[in-house]
């Protein structure tokens, strides 16, 4: 497994990229589940008043993010890869650095929002290293590899933070941040060979961007599956940006909530590996319309359940398995329907990549945060907001199988 750029005597070997990788890659995931144990005590410290606020943290990291990815990729197109994930890291560290020291959630707020933009560099622009250097079966091959590590950073980022908090205060999160985005970074910058040589760059051109924007929006089809992506998303958010105060509020489980969440994220990595044995056979639209019959009918379930008075362990543990639907779910419909977006346009892949991850991420949050202010001290509002969503991704879906029929 040696990349057709990369095989210089001071590159990285096949297993050093695959942990270089993930561990770019894993910026994301740590970014937001390492702060998940800390947001009730953030809470209770900033905002007293109101401890749902500080919910916010996460959604306005994934906001960021969003908005970031719609020109990473290009940059890295015109500038090199390296130069940008540089640039990316040094935005993220300080955002960190202005997190560490802020007094109030607003400034919290517009840091995350700042460091959010960073991240989206490590984000997109790992992706595009591995398509520079990989391609065909090989590439398929080490994202396999890449996502089984990545898998693991959701499991332990929780427990990690938790740890972090226990021993510096909540704040000391925010320079784990800056510490492992500054080793990754310089990880890549010592051992990576640029891997877009100089002859290989486009140059930034708005009218270009903008015109590959134009494109993606104007496919019926490409619009469909970006709407049902944000819907999926905002499921996958609203659950993140609650569950830390489901489980301290509702149901008394606080201390344990990193070691819960663990084990919910590595049962929900499993979905990739079905949904790469069965999208075969089955087919990526087939797949995504029953994941989300199925959500409206778990989440449905969830609904009747809290309604019913129902208390103590039982619905504890019934609220854990849903839980774990809604995270398993992401990984059977989130790559099908990016896949699905992409299909008619592979004469602007790269483009189109940043305009879908961006607009999908960006319409998400939108999504999230309404149903994780609405959190009344039960799981109601979260289960009302996703079944909302699952239901209005399932009417999309028929109506683009419809489309697709003429």
């Amino acid at each position: 497994m040696t990349p057709p750029r990369a095989g210089r005597a001071n590159g990285p070997g096949p297993v050093e990229f695959v942990a270089m990788m993930a561990m770019m890659f894993a910026t994301i995931a740590f970014s937001i589940d390492a702060m998940l144990p800390a947001l009730h005590t953030i809470g209770g410290e900033l905002v007293p008043e109101d401890r749902n606020e500080a919910q916010l943290i996460i959604t306005t990291f994934i906001l960021g993010m969003g908005l970031g990815t719609f020109i990473s990729g290009p940059l890295s197109d015109t500038f090199g890869r390296k130069p940008v994930i540089v640039a990316g890291a040094a935005i993220y560290i300080a955002s960190a650095a202005l997190a560490w020291a802020s007094s109030s959630l607003e400034l919290i707020l517009a840091a995350r929002l700042i460091q959010g933009i960073g991240a989206a560099g490590p984000r997109i622009v790992t992706l595009a290293i591995i398509r520079d250097l990989y391609s065909g079966r090989e590439m398929a091959r080490l994202m396999s590899f890449v996502m089984i590590v990545f898998t693991l950073v959701p499991a332990l980022a929780p427990l990690l933070g938790a740890a972090i908090m226990a021993a510096g205060g909540w704040r000391s999160i925010f320079v784990s941040f800056a510490v492992f985005s500054a080793i990754s970074t310089l990880w890549v910058m010592l051992r990576l060979p640029e891997p877009l040589p100089r002859d290989m760059r486009r140059p930034f051109m708005p009218g270009a961007l903008i015109s590959a924007i134009a494109e993606v929006f104007s496919h019926a089809s490409v619009r469909i599956s970006i709407l049902v992506q944000a819907l999926c998303y905002g499921m996958l958010f609203s659950m993140l940006s609650s569950v830390q105060q489901v489980y301290e509020i509702s149901f008394g489980r606080g201390d344990s909530f990193p070691a819960w969440f663990g084990v919910c994220a590595i049962i929900a990595g499993t979905s990739s590996f079905l949904n790469a044995t069965l999208v075969m056979r089955l087919g990526m639209r087939f797949l995504v319309t029953t994941m989300l019959a199925i959500q409206i009918a778990l989440s449905c379930g969830m609904i009747a359940v809290l309604l019913s008075g129902l208390g103590g362990d039982a619905l504890f543990y019934l609220f854990f398995a849903w839980q774990v639907g809604i995270f398993y779910h992401v990984g059977l419909t989130i790559g099908n329907l990016n896949a699905m977006a992409m299909e008619p346009l592979g004469h602007v892949a790269g483009m189109a990549a940043s305009a879908i991850g961006a607009a999908s991420t960006v319409l998400s949050v939108l999504l999230a945060v309404p149903v994780g202010l609405a959190f009344d001290g039960t799981p109601l509002p979260l289960a009302i907001g996703i079944e909302v969503m699952a239901v209005i991704a399932f009417a999309l879906m028929l109506v683009l199988r419809r489309l697709e029929r003429y």
